[in-house]
């Protein structure tokens, strides 16, 4: 009785099918999370962009009586690169049969680069070409061209050659801006001399904080000896990046490594291909960074900016009306969010140009306007003043561990200083909060004293209860700290 053939049974099936297909088609739709993510394939990019990556060695000129055994030339970039110590290597007797005074070329190094024009201009680290005395540039043809170096720019790292070639596959260069963390990489070099190696990762952070006037890319792409110079890929086969350097603490590769941002590296290449040297702009101040005590001391509240420790006399910065102790918040419009985004806006503003700066300076902002000079050599340290006989001493801070006294016409002309106490004694609070004999003190609870006696009534108007900010200078430097009373 409740026997179906086969072809009822399929026939109910279907039905109860075709059923179940409306009543889901009817349900709400799912959200879709279940896009599938497949790793990229990056065959491509290397057909694309390889042939534009070169191979660079290096040779250097010794006298014959000089040469010696030595560890593995390829691995001295990568000693000198990276401050380790190089290997103790017995130095081998000079080969006989031959002039003690003859020059010969030995191996020097080991490097990477990328053709950045069809005309043959080659970008590469700085390191890679310093102090070569011939540099021999290898296409992935396996063409070899003695290469001319164009010039060198140590604080960035780019060094720009010349290969007298010409039809040759230029790289794309990338746009930094659109470059995101977790975005997938591929570098291609030659570490420790292995030509054409591909290695991939992604962008592990932006703007990271390594030079003075470079915001690195980090990635976890696999970097070693001898991929200095070369090119950092974004999925679009474009140069996003120059592979610079690698945090290693057993000198291989451990997932962190460090790319100067293209746009940063291009720009010092053009400049280096005009004139052969990058001129960078400068203002003349000693910064350092605003910290969250820093910023409750002064007024500001965000910790943001770059603190004046010191302005150099006679800079641009001091003819603008700069003082130790400002925080520098803004130059051009462009807000400086921390110390050393300032050293980067500055250095690529062009020598001679007057440019806008807003300070921050005793609880209110104030704009400023400062001609941009020419970065030079460090000048020497100024000589600390000869000490004079002490004037009489007051103790009207005791309530801060401070006893202060005044400061001599001669003392203020040294310190370029209207004004200011100076420090006879700073014990207990006072001494907690960093303060010692011979600073001078300028600001109070962000109150300016020119002497004892605007001091003490500074002092008399403190909560015994709370922290006070102080401003003081120690030689060519304004500091800030933070005086915390006993309670």
């Amino acid at each position: 009785m409740i026997a179906m053939n086969f072809k009822t049974l399929n026939a109910y099936a279907l039905s109860g099918l075709l059923a179940l297909g409306s009543a889901v088609a009817l349900l709400p739709s799912a959200p879709v999370y279940a896009q599938q993510r497949t790793l990229p394939d990056f065959t491509d990019l290397v057909e694309q962009v390889g042939p534009s990556v070169v191979n660079i060695r290096t040779l250097e000129k010794v006298k014959a009586n000089d040469n010696a055994g030595g560890p593995d030339e390829e691995m001295l970039e990568f000693f000198k690169r990276f401050g380790l110590p190089m290997p103790n290597v017995p130095r081998q007797a000079p080969r006989r049969n031959r002039p003690p005074s003859q020059d010969e070329e030995q191996p020097r190094g080991v490097g990477s680069g990328f053709i950045l024009s069809s005309d043959g201009m080659v970008m590469t680290n700085a390191h890679v070409v310093d102090g070569a005395d011939e540099v021999i540039v290898t296409l992935t043809d396996k063409r070899e061209f003695k290469a001319r170096i164009i010039g060198t720019d140590k604080r960035s790292d780019i060094a720009l050659l010349k290969i007298e070639a010409t039809g040759l596959p230029a790289v794309k260069v990338g746009d930094v801006s659109r470059l995101k963390v977790g975005e997938w990489v591929m570098a291609i070099g030659s570490p420790f001399g292995l030509d054409n190696t591909v290695t991939a990762g992604i962008v592990s952070a932006k703007q990271r904080d390594t030079g003075d006037y470079l915001p690195f890319i980090q990635t976890d792409v696999a970097i070693n000896p001898g991929n200095s110079g070369g090119p950092l890929i974004n999925m679009r086969g474009e140069v996003v990046g120059v592979n610079s350097q690698i945090y290693s603490r057993s000198g291989g590769s451990m997932g962190i490594s460090f790319a100067i941002p293209m746009d940063e590296a291009y720009r010092v290449s053009e400049q280096l291909r005009v004139s052969g040297r990058v001129t960078r702009g400068r203002i003349g101040v000693q910064i350092d960074q605003v910290t969250k005590e820093i910023a409750e001391a002064s007024g500001l509240g965000k910790a943001q900016g770059a603190l004046v420790r010191g302005v150099e006399s006679g800079s641009p910065a001091e003819k603008a009306g700069v003082e130790a102790g400002d925080i520098i918040t803004k130059f051009e419009g462009k807000a400086v969010e921390k110390s050393s985004d300032l050293p980067r806006v500055v250095g690529a503003t062009k020598p001679g140009t007057r440019s806008s700066l807003t300070v921050f300076r005793r609880g209110s902002y104030k704009d400023l306007m400062v001609t941009v000079a020419e970065i030079e050599a460090d000048k020497p340290t100024k000589k600390a003043p000869e000490k004079e006989e002490k004037p009489k001493q007051s103790s009207a801070a005791q309530l801060l561990g401070l006893s202060v006294s005044e400061l001599s016409d001669t003392q203020k002309k040294e310190l370029r200083l209207k004004g200011g106490v100076k420090v006879e004694t700073a014990v207990e609070a006072a001494a907690r909060a960093g303060l010692r004999e011979g600073d001078v003190i300028v600001v109070l609870g962000n109150v300016e004293v020119a002497n004892v006696k605007e001091f003490e009534a500074a002092v008399a108007k403190l909560d015994k209860n709370k922290a006070v900010s102080v401003m003081f200078r120690r030689g060519d430097w304004a500091q800030y700290t933070m005086i915390r009373p006993a309670k």
